[in-house]
């Protein structure tokens, strides 16, 4: 068998193997392969002519069959997808419209792409069916090579609550590459169905989206993440694989106790990505899902896989796993030398998935050491090579004199059983330089006081490092990948908006 080296090449091969058996649902909408294949390709022979040799195709759309027809379509004519969020401010996408300078955009609201060169307009929501005719692609394209596997197929964005979000440029063989990884850890196949039940402006749900059609399985999305509807498809689609994070997963688990809903036993694995879980519901997902496997990934949009970390193998409880095949780890310091195990320095990955370049966006280059690149993050490795992360870089605190990682404490509030979520802020401080104080996301129902958080961490953590000021801000913020918003975290408590615990 040819290995595909696109991550379209395998389409064709399912639709003739399986024509009617369903390829992707979207809510109300599905289609079949041999459906999906042939609007891929009568969409991509529209590309191809429009958009010229080099230029993008930007797509500020919504969930909905339309954005994964179009993705699909732009990798297929050899045109990189420009996967715009649809929820970004105008202004803020026609600053990164400007910059990508894409041969064509298509969005599901003409204001917000007004002015914009060659723009089309069609609804996100829309049946498979209609997509290819909305935009007037002849129905008599003929077939279209697949691309060289080093083509530009992707530009995705980092969550970014201010200035112009950074853009992240892939191409075909980074993914085709971490898919083969994939499927060596979880052997996921034609015969699974996976659920990516967020938005495809995430890299892991467009991953999950991407990798499953790439494998023949049937792909599940959502117009929009709601835990009971996604809860409902996990049940009437026989859903057998879940992409999620942390949050997302929580709040699956949080609705199906409350609705008394029963176990599923056909889910058998539960991938979780985007931040370090805490296992503060794992004894309920083993309940909700008995025979499903549990696994978390490290990594980030510009390096794909790093680690992972499998419930069922030793794993450091503090540790985000070990490296993944064609993964290379090393810590280093400042100047670049290799430290030993133990020792805290900025993590550095060399491997076949990491990206390209930032198509936009980014005015200072990643760290780098030879093929290595670092985003930031800081880590140790202990002896058997497996990673625990210390925290950001750029997130650092300096108290008394002292450095401290936030995530640190973060993770150790987030081990109280009242607290969902923590985010630790430095505040300018005459004396200390900064001090410590933590928001909090409260557990429904839940109430605590200052000096019982004080008294959880205080076993764990050194003095300087416990905060002694607490506070819940009015909303928890999260970014478009299910991540705590620092930054609006930060507004929240400078506008004093949040109520200070007793």
């Amino acid at each position: 068998m040819t290995v595909a080296s696109t991550i379209t090449a395998t389409l064709s091969r399912h639709a003739g193997a399986t024509p009617d058996r369903l390829a992707v649902v979207c809510d109300e909408h599905a289609v079949s392969w041999r459906e999906l294949d042939r609007a891929v390709n009568r969409l991509a022979g529209h590309l191809a002519k429009l958009v010229p040799a080099g230029r993008g195709v930007a797509l500020h759309l919504a969930n909905g069959p339309a954005l994964v027809l179009l993705f699909l379509a732009a990798c297929r004519a050899g045109r990189e997808a420009q996967i715009l969020d649809p929820s970004w401010p105008a202004d803020m996408t026609r600053l990164v419209i400007a910059a990508l300078s894409p041969g064509i955009v298509v969005s599901g609201d003409a204001a917000a792409v007004a002015g914009a060169v060659a723009a089309s307009v069609v609804d996100p929501h829309g049946p498979f069916d209609r997509v290819a005719d909305a935009l007037g692609a002849d129905p008599s394209c003929a077939p279209i090579a697949e691309s060289d596997p080093l083509t530009p197929f992707y530009v995705g964005f980092t969550s970014g609550s201010t200035g112009t979000p950074k853009g992240y440029r892939r191409h075909h063989k980074s993914w085709i590459e971490s898919f083969r990884a994939g499927d060596r850890e979880f052997d996921i196949g034609a015969d699974d169905v996976v659920l990516a039940p967020g938005s495809l402006t995430h890299s892991l749900f467009l991953y999950g989206l991407a990798h499953g059609l790439h494998v023949g399985a049937t792909v599940v999305l959502c117009r929009q993440f709601r835990p009971n509807l996604v809860n409902r498809l996990i049940t009437t689609q026989r859903v057998s694989v879940i992409y999620g994070v942390p949050t997302q997963l929580e709040m699956l688990i949080e609705a199906a106790v409350h609705d008394g809903m029963p176990p599923v036993a056909g889910v058998r694995w539960i991938l979780s990505s985007g931040a370090k879980w805490q296992g503060r519901a794992i004894a309920e997902m083993r309940r909700r899902f008995p025979a499903a496997s549990f696994a978390e990934f490290y990594g980030a949009s510009e390096l794909s896989f790093v680690t992972v970390a499998k419930a069922d193998e030793d794993v450091p409880p503090d540790s985000v796993g070990r490296p993944f095949a064609g993964v290379d780890l090393t810590i280093r310091d400042h100047l670049g030398r290799c430290l030993p195990p133990g020792e805290a320095g900025r993590v550095f990955v060399a491997s076949p998935y990491l990206f390209m370049e930032y198509a936009c966006g980014s005015e200072t280059p990643l760290s780098r050491h030879g093929d290595a690149v670092s985003v930031g993050d800081v880590g140790i490795l202990d002896e058997r090579g497996f990673l625990r992360l210390v925290g950001r870089a750029n997130r650092m605190i300096v108290t008394s004199g002292k450095n401290v990682h936030p995530e640190e404490i973060e993770r150790v509030l987030e081990g109280h059983p009242a607290v969902l979520a923590a985010g630790v802020l430095g505040i300018v401080d005459e004396r200390r330089g900064e001090r410590l104080v933590a928001l909090i996301r409260l557990a429904r129902g839940a109430r605590v006081a200052s000096s019982e958080l004080i008294g959880h961490a205080r076993p764990i953590l050194p003095l300087y490092k416990i905060p002694r000021r607490f506070a819940v801000p009015p909303h928890w913020p999260a970014t478009s990948s299910g991540k705590t918003d620092f930054d609006a975290l930060r507004r929240a408590w400078d506008s004093g908006a949040c109520e200070l615990l007793p």
